[in-house]
C-alpha cells in the first residue's frame, strides 16, 4: 500500500421499523444515523469504505434492516459499507432483510474484501440468545485462511465483541468469552500486518492496547454509556458518535467525532441486572431447544 486511506467506523446503530412501536429504543436511532451519514459527506477525502460493527438493528427483523437500507440509499453516501453482526442482530432476519437472499440460513455472516489495499476482515462474534459474543466451529479456521491471504497488505478486523481484555469471567457479556479471546490471541499472535480490530457493544469510545494490537470501540448511534460510572453498571446517556480512520505505512489513526448531544440520562442498567437478562435468555433458548429435540 501507498499512500494513505481513510475510512470511517460506524457501530451499535440500532435502527427500528416504526411499526414496532419499540418500548427498547432510547433514541430515534433512524435520525441519529441519518443525521451521521449527512455528517460524513462533508469528509475530506471521501472515505474509501465503511464499516459497520454490529448491531444494525434494535430486534433483527427483516423489516428493520431493509428500514435500515432505505436510510443508507436516501443518504447518497457512496462508499462500500461492510457490516458485522452483533448480539441484537438475526440472521433470519438480516439475510432476507438486508442482504435480499435466504440461502445461508443461520450460518455466521462472515466476509472480508480487499479495498484501496486494505485487506479488511468481517467477523459474526453474534451468539443466538446471548449479550456477550463468541465464535462457532469453523469461525477461527476461516479467519486463519483470510489472515494467510493477500500477506503483503495491511489487515483491519472488525467484529461487533471486542476482545476479553481480562480473565474476569462476569464480565463475559461485554466482550468475547474468555476460551475465544484466547484462541483469538493465538491466532493472531506474530501477525504484525494485523493494524487494529474494529468493535462495538460497550457504547462509548475506548481505545485498548491488546496484546499489541489496537482494539477500537465506538460509541454508536444509539446511546452513550457514561464512563464515569462503569463500576456501578451501565448509566446510558444521550449521545452518538463514529470513527473516521487513517491507514497509513506507519499504522493505523482513529478519531472519534461525536455528535451534538446534552448527554442527559435515557436509561440505567445494574451490572446485576444485565447478568439476569443473559441468564434468563440462555435459560430460554436451553428451554426451546429441548422442547423442540422433544
Amino acid at each position: 500500500m501507498t499512500g494513505s486511506v481513510t475510512f470511517v467506523h460506524l457501530t451499535d446503530i440500532h435502527v427500528s421499523d416504526a411499526s414496532l412501536n419499540d418500548t427498547k429504543l432510547h433514541s430515534d436511532t433512524s435520525a441519529n444515523l441519518a443525521a451521521i451519514l449527512e455528517e460524513l459527506k462533508r469528509l475530506e477525502p471521501v472515505p474509501s469504505f465503511i464499516v459497520a460493527s454490529g448491531d444494525l438493528t434494535n430486534h433483527g427483523d427483516a423489516t428493520s434492516y431493509a428500514r435500515l437500507k432505505q436510510i443508507i440509499a436516501d443518504s447518497g453516501v457512496t462508499p462500500p459499507l461492510l457490516v458485522s453482526l452483533g448480539n441484537h442482530d438475526n440472521r433470519e432476519g438480516f439475510y432476507p432483510g438486508f442482504l435480499g437472499r435466504d440461502d445461508q440460513g443461520l450460518k455466521p455472516y462472515d466476509h472480508d474484501q480487499v479495498i484501496d489495499g486494505v485487506h479488511i476482515i468481517v467477523l459474526d462474534s453474534s451468539v443466538p440468545h446471548w449479550i456477550g459474543g463468541g465464535f462457532e466451529a469453523g469461525q477461527l479456521a476461516w479467519l486463519e485462511a483470510r489472515l494467510d491471504a493477500h500477506p503483503d497488505l495491511p489487515k483491519l478486523l472488525v467484529s461487533h465483541h471486542a476482545p476479553a481484555l481480562d480473565d474476569d469471567v462476569t464480565m463475559e457479556w461485554e466482550s468475547l468469552t474468555l476460551a475465544d479471546t484466547e484462541r483469538l490471541r493465538k491466532l493472531l499472535a506474530g501477525r504484525s500486518n494485523v493494524l487494529g480490530i474494529l468493535c462495538g457493544h460497550i457504547h462509548y469510545d475506548r481505545v485498548s492496547h491488546w496484546h499489541g494490537i489496537p482494539v477500537v470501540v465506538g460509541m454508536g448511534q444509539h446511546a452513550a454509556t457514561d464512563p464515569l460510572t462503569l463500576s456501578n453498571g451501565l448509566r446510558q446517556l444521550s449521545g452518538t458518535g463514529f470513527v473516521v480512520g487513517t491507514v497509513r505505512p506507519s499504522g493505523l489513526t482513529v478519531s472519534f467525532c461525536p455528535m451534538p448531544a446534552d448527554r442527559h440520562e435515557i436509561n440505567y442498567l445494574p451490572y446485576d441486572r444485565i447478568r439476569e437478562v443473559a441468564a434468563e435468555r440462555l435459560a430460554a433458548a436451553n428451554a426451546a431447544s429441548v422442547t423442540t429435540a422433544a
